[in-house]
């Protein structure tokens, strides 16, 4: 199963799109929230190049856009959140 990491910020109505398209459909992930941290921010900056989110990171690559990370899910993760 790859490691997944959704960077968000909860005023953002991308990001907003893409956390109840997980949990409708029972996926959990880890999350980090880059308003309440700098620090996550960094950490951010230094995987993918920017601060855009979101971004799921998947094994350590960053994936952008919030149709795109739904459709990662739809053709990668099964309901059960196992990997399809």
């Amino acid at each position: 199963m790859p490691e997944l990491t959704l960077y968000f910020m909860p005023t953002c109505p991308f990001c907003q799109k893409v956390i109840k398209y997980l949990e409708q459909n029972d996926i959990i992930i880890p999350k980090k929230n880059t308003a309440a941290s700098s620090q996550v921010r960094q950490e951010l900056l230094s995987i993918g190049g920017k601060t855009q989110v979101p971004c799921l990171v998947i094994d350590g690559k960053a994936l952008y856009e919030s149709d795109d990370i739904i459709q990662w899910f739809r053709t990668t993760y099964r309901r059960s959140g196992d990997p399809a």
